[in-house]
């Protein structure tokens, strides 16, 4: 009887990682190449500019996604929970939603996330929602380089060292029901090998699945390995993360010493100057950036700009409306008024708006490094 209540509930699939992991590069191969009919997305993103709700749209404008919702400025896991939940609720109300996909942010704390889950379903309105599973995606380049050291040295300590950023890797990996290992393209087979081998030390339950550019067959998220609470729970490495929670800030975010501002600028930065920055002068504080940017020399195209740890990006992404002819910008500005909104007399929509997440930066000389960035005369 239980087992066919909860088949009748609609599921709830939760993507997770750590910043930069790939957990956007997934969400949009899934929308681009899978049957999105039923489909309700949540995005979330601490920063006061959800990035990668933008992305998402992008992508999906031809697909047949029911609705999108966009939760930022916060955790879900924390600070947005109740909001969340109540989001939840509410999409599980539209007759055309047959099942939701949540894009957590990279620093959200999958546990906290479950347990809302918990409380809820143990609440006197029964949900009409189940979570299904939960998906954390791994940067295997980042864990070897970065984590993996630490990682194995925590492993073999008895006593549990204060909330940091590791930690919250190891919780993102340990309560989970599949790890997808990306950027496996960017190390070797021995050293996937030697990624895996400490991951399931982590989490031995979890499925893991290799891939790079997040191309990952969409059968395996819908329909795959279920989580199971009580089995994550009973897991010893899981008990390990239990008390590192107990640690926890109740702020979820600040626990980690976490913390995002948006840098906003309508000049344009100087491409040489901007490269210098990234490749002489990056704050390493700084542990993830992402957002859209111009240049003096191309007045046609936004940037996107994505940094993780050690690696950074920019690539073209797409045309301003500024810079289309005049017919097509009227139509777009007709069809969508909202451009208008941050529409400026000179530059149009052209704008350097990047939200920069780190862990004890200095945030005015961040400020000053990137305003020494921007073009004269322009």
């Amino acid at each position: 009887m239980m087992k066919r209540k909860i088949n009748r509930k609609k599921p709830v699939i939760l993507i997770t990682g750590y910043l930069g992991s790939g957990k956007t590069t997934l969400l949009q191969g899934l929308l681009e190449n899978g049957d999105n009919s039923g489909l309700a997305l949540i995005i979330n993103d601490m920063g006061s500019v959800n990035v990668d709700g933008k992305l998402i749209k992008n992508v999906d404008s031809s697909q047949k996604t029911t609705k999108m919702v966009e939760l930022q400025n916060g955790c879900i896991c924390c600070s947005l929970r109740e909001e969340f939940m109540y989001q939840i609720e509410e999409l599980s109300k539209d007759q055309r939603v047959d099942r939701i996909l949540v894009e957590a942010s990279g620093i959200s704390n999958p546990a906290s996330i479950a347990e809302g889950f918990l409380l809820s379903e143990a609440g006197p309105d029964d949900l009409s929602v189940y979570l299904h599973s939960i998906i954390t995606v791994v940067d295997a380049d980042r864990i070897y380089n970065e984590f993996l050291g630490e990682m194995e040295e925590q492993l073999q300590e008895d006593e549990e060292e204060g909330p940091d950023i590791i930690n919250l890797v190891m919780d993102q990996i340990e309560f989970c029901s599949t790890i997808i290992l990306n950027k496996c393209d960017l190390i070797s087979t021995a050293r996937i090998d030697q990624v895996i081998n400490t991951i399931k030390q982590i989490q031995p339950e979890a499925g893991i699945i290799e891939t790079t550019w997040g191309k990952v067959d969409s059968r395996l998220i819908f329909d795959g390995k279920e989580f199971d609470y009580d089995k994550v729970m009973n897991s010893s490495s899981l008990q390990k993360a239990l008390l590192r929670e107990k640690h926890m800030d109740e702020s979820g975010t600040d626990g980690y010493g976490v913390s995002s501002f948006v840098y906003e600028e309508r000049k344009a930065f100087d491409r040489e100057k901007f490269m210098e920055l990234l490749e002489d002068n990056y704050p390493e504080a700084v542990i993830r950036a992402k957002g859209y940017i111009w240049f003096s020399d191309d007045l046609v195209h936004a940037q996107l700009f994505e940094q993780a740890g050690r690696n950074a990006s920019v690539s073209e992404a797409t045309s301003w409306v500024a810079a289309l002819p005049e017919e097509e910008k009227e139509e777009i500005l007709r069809n969508y008024p909202d451009v208008l909104e941050d529409w400026d007399e000179i530059y149009g929509d052209r704008m350097n708006q990047i939200v920069f997440i780190g862990r004890d930066y200095d945030r005015e000389d961040m400020i000053t490094a990137l305003n020494n960035c921007i073009a004269e005369g322009v």
